[in-house]
């Protein structure tokens, strides 16, 4: 490295990938050096990470000490050292660089395919303190586990647990896979369907060995486990479902069930809050919804399937007032980064758990389930999704609602009705020119992840078609229909199932219990159900003894929460 290289990285400071060692204090001795190496080349950021020896904490260059005889280093010895005092062995490169005058000795360290330690089995990673500064801590057995299974090496969730046994799987949870198969419209694996229990999880490879004792695997338990089992054998799985209303928390429930139940509850809450706006395109009347099911749905698998199942955390589904929030512990898997969302190869933290939601029909086969959500969220003029608040330890999407941009869902169908559909790239691309009037190729390639010379033809192809500039004017209904909320068009359940009542219920008891009552009126308005709908809602709920009635007739029937003073 030249002087000026070095420099650089002194000024940028330690980083997750860059470590300083002063001498003024005291020598740095062979064991610590080591253990630096070690530390730095089980991180998880960059190919190579740089320790340099001879520069204070705060940058202040004092020079690295001789470390061998006749007052100077020898750079090969001290590279033969470390390959020996760690294991598998770290081949790393040492040059001394002179600084102000002074030695500094910068050690570039290729970042480890697997965990490393040190010859006498200690073991450190590095990572950042609360206070965002680099450190080195343990690197405990579970962490070694998630860093193998996102580096595309052995899958945490096939390992085996040894005192799990078939009695701790659930029968009903192997039938409600394969009703997720009937009911996919053709995605499931139909030819799952007729295998008995044992075949089908052989087929998923959630278990192994022989029919009469097989052996289960972490995999097996978060398909079909009891929920006892799974809070037993694999502690660190947690679902939560929250919905906020400011500061207030209105819903907050937690499962430790297997992951198809999770993903219908979570569906059946989610088609209980669903609303949409509708207008008319021609003859065509479409639909705007808050959110769109599809992508929910792929945005939740996404979370289960993605996350990091050694950590122990909740995925987080938060149901804001004007956007929801998915949270799933675990960084971006390896080689994905915000920059390459859109275009690097499907690369599953879980690929057996992935495999078994493709086969189940939960999520699309290309595994482009990332696409789905920006598509559906752009074509129904809502905002890009938003990954901004990824750290390296969770990641987490927003989907924003609010009032939906009409004339770019106006145009998106009717380019759709004169069969020239738009893909997303094209979406991306348009929804930055009209927010921006003006776009060069260069930004439009950072937007959708490509190269210029990619998107130039989509450019062009876009203005051909006049689209960059075709805003569509608001018909004087839809002004209206912005201005006065009453006026859009909301659907709401024809029917209340059995999966939905139980969350409505709570829903209600829950708002009743932070007023003190509530009004049929306000039920409705909550749920985004029908009047009699919300009526029979709170009949039930007085026969249960969980509300109690005040008033007689019209608006001034209240219903009251049941507190142990009415009892």
């Amino acid at each position: 490295m030249t002087p000026e290289e070095v420099r650089s990285l002194i000024e940028q400071g330690e980083t997750l990938n860059v470590e300083f060692k002063g001498e003024r204090s005291g020598s740095l001795n062979d064991r610590d050096l080591v253990e630096t190496v070690v530390c730095l080349a089980n991180r998880h950021d960059q190919e190579w990470g740089y320790l340099l020896v001879g520069v204070e904490d705060d940058g202040l260059v004092t020079g690295a000490r001789p470390r061998h005889e006749h007052s100077k280093t020898n750079l090969s010895r001290v590279v033969a050292m470390i390959g020996s005092k760690t294991h598998p062995a770290i081949i790393c490169r040492v040059e001394e660089v002179t600084i102000l005058g002074k030695s500094v000795l910068v050690f570039q360290i290729p970042r480890a395919g697997s965990p490393v330690g040190t010859s006498d089995g200690k073991y450190l990673r590095r990572r950042l303190d609360g206070k965002g500064k680099p450190e080195c801590v343990p690197f405990h057995y579970h962490e070694m586990q998630s860093q193998i299974s996102g580096r595309g090496g052995s899958e945490y969730l096939a390992l085996p647990v040894p005192d799990a046994t078939w009695d701790d799987l659930d029968i009903l949870e192997f039938e409600r896979f394969r009703r997720a198969i009937r009911e996919s419209h053709g995605m499931g694996d139909q030819t799952l369907i007729s295998l008995p229990d044992r075949e089908l999880a052989r087929a998923l490879g959630a278990v192994d060995g022989s029919m009469d004792h097989p052996e289960i695997r972490l995999l097996a338990l978060l398909l079909f486990g009891k929920e006892e089992s799974l809070r037993r054998f694999l502690p660190s799985h947690e679902v939560a479902f929250q919905e906020l209303s400011d500061t207030q928390v209105v819903v907050n429930d937690f499962f430790r069930w297997p992951l198809l139940r999770v993903m219908d509850e979570l569906l059946g809450r989610f088609r209980a809050r669903y609303r949409e706006t509708e207008i008319q395109v021609g003859f065509k009347r479409v639909g705007i919804p808050d959110y769109s099911e599809k992508a929910f749905r792929e945005a939740v698998a996404n979370a289960l399937i993605h996350r990091d199942y050694t950590r122990l955390n909740a995925v987080y589904i938060q149901w804001h007032k004007d956007r929801l929030e998915i949270s799933s512990p675990g960084g971006l898997p390896e080689g994905v980064s915000m920059d390459t969302l859109l275009v690097t190869a499907p690369h599953p933290r879980n690929p057996k758990l992935a495999d078994a939601f493709k086969r189940a029909g939960y999520v699309e086969r290309t595994a482009r389930g990332i696409d789905t959500i920006f598509f559906e969220q752009l074509r129904n003029g809502r905002p890009v999704p938003s990954y901004e608040r990824t750290t390296s330890s969770d990641v987490v999407l927003v989907l924003s609602s609010g009032v939906p941009d009409l004339p770019f869902v106006r145009m998106v169908t009717e380019e759709g009705l004169a069969d020239r559909p738009l893909d997303l790239d094209d979406l991306l691309i348009l929804r930055a020119w009209w927010e921006r009037g003006t776009l060069a190729p260069e930004e439009a390639a950072r937007i959708v992840q490509k190269s210029p010379g990619e998107v130039q033809g989509k450019m062009d192809d876009l203005m051909h078609r006049n689209l960059q500039v075709k805003r569509v004017e608001l018909s004087a209904n839809d002004n209206l229909k912005l201005q006065d909320k009453a006026s859009i068009t909301v659907r709401t359940p024809s029917r209340i199932t059995h999966e939905t009542r139980k969350d409505l219920e709570e829903k209600l008891l829950a708002f009743a219990e932070k007023k003190g009552s509530i009004s049929r009126a306000e039920a409705v308005g909550l749920c985004q159900i029908k009047s009699h709908q919300a009526y029979r809602l709170l009949q039930q709920l007085i026969k249960e003894g969980k509300l109690r009635k005040i008033g007689e007739v019209g608006r001034a029937v209240q219903y009251e929460f049941k507190t142990k003073r009415h009892e």
